[in-house]
């Protein structure tokens, strides 16, 4: 089968690793698979313009609604090389749904923006999914998109000193919430606590765009805060640099943006970090946890200021920690593999 995938991708954000493990795992199982654009345009995936013999065109809607290399032209030949019943489309943002506002975030601005997004959804396909086990609308179907790739495993290393205690790679956008639940745990027992590092766009220095219009808004960062509490912002780094960043750090916060919280959405992140030799600590509610990483997991859940003592657990008893997520480990390889996770796209795209 021969699979092409439409997606804007980011050299530094996105799901760009989980179309990497789609198209690996398409060449070990048979099958062939790539993204649509110009075959030079992203190092460690394979971009193609070839719809010849294409089976299926799956659009991954993530940033944008837009194609990004080619023109109406180029929509044409994507809609023509298929017929509809051969059409996805993974909804990762949580646009197919009518408006959500929650916590300052929202999916859209206004009904219409809704409905003409819903509307340009319908007219490219019936299979809708969305990467939550729960989808909102009846004619979307749960399909968690995200994969779990073996590959990124690295040792949690608990015997020796890492350079950060808590290291966050992930950009700021309707993340200042969440991270700063985490800060005020960690602001209690700050003393105790080593190096904190978070990675990405506007955790540092101030990124232009971000302070024009909506945008402010959606990126906030108390920076004058992070720095009285020695919380340092850094640079992002390339898609296939995140897993070893994430290793640098004894712990890592799993923070959704409040719109994701609300829909129950897995995150590229959600499959990462496990993977990354860290230990995840999990802001997210008990169903979700329990649905995602299983029971156990419940023991790295954290809420806020009140749980200073756990972050202090945590760096004290690594190695009990490390059991819960070589348990996780475990799971997320049979359920979520690059193999498992390509095979059930397959028999959507058969239905």
């Amino acid at each position: 089968m021969k699979i092409v995938f439409v997606y804007w991708g980011y050299e530094n954000a996105g799901s760009m690793l989980d179309l990497r493990g789609y198209t690996r795992a398409a060449k070990a199982m048979g099958h062939e698979a790539h993204v649509y654009g110009p075959r030079d345009w992203a190092s460690g995936l394979d971009y193609s313009k070839s719809l010849s013999g294409a089976d299926a065109v799956v659009f991954v809607v993530e940033w944008t609604t837009a194609l990004q290399f080619g023109d109406n032209l180029d929509w044409l030949r994507l809609l023509d090389s298929v017929p509809r019943e051969r059409r996805l489309i993974i909804d990762c943002d949580g646009h197919y749904n009518e408006p959500i506002w929650f916590m300052g975030d929202y999916n859209h601005r206004s009904l219409q923006s809704s409905a003409e997004w819903i509307d340009f959804c319908d007219s490219l396909s019936d299979k809708i999914f969305q990467p939550t086990c729960r989808p909102r609308r009846k004619n979307v179907r749960p399909f968690l998109f995200h994969i779990y790739d073996p590959g990124w495993e690295s040792p949690i290393a608990t015997g020796r000193k890492k350079p950060f205690d808590m290291i966050y790679v992930g950009h700021t956008k309707h993340r200042w919430r969440g991270m700063f639940k985490v800060f005020k745990a960690i602001e209690k027992v700050r003393d105790k606590v080593g190096r904190v590092g978070l990675v990405g766009e506007g955790w540092g220095d101030v990124i232009d765009w971000m302070e024009q219009g909506e945008a402010k808004a959606k990126h906030y960062v108390d920076r004058a805060y992070m720095q009285a509490h020695r919380f340092e912002g850094l640079p992002a780094v390339p898609f296939n640099e995140v897993a070893a960043t994430i290793e640098k750090g004894v712990f890592n916060p799993v923070v959704y943006r409040p719109v994701f919280e609300q829909l129950g959405f897995v995150t590229c992140r959600t499959f990462e970090t496990p993977a990354s030799g860290t230990i995840p600590l999990l802001l997210l509610n008990r169903d979700y946890v329990v649905d995602v990483f299983g029971e156990r997991a419940t023991e790295l859940m954290i809420s806020g200021e009140e749980d200073s003592d756990k972050i202090l657990d945590v760096l004290d008893r690594p190695h009990h920690y490390a059991e819960i997520v070589m348990e996780i480990r475990k799971d997320f390889r049979e359920r979520h593999s690059p193999e498992a996770r390509l095979r059930e796209l397959i028999g959507y795209i058969r239905e």
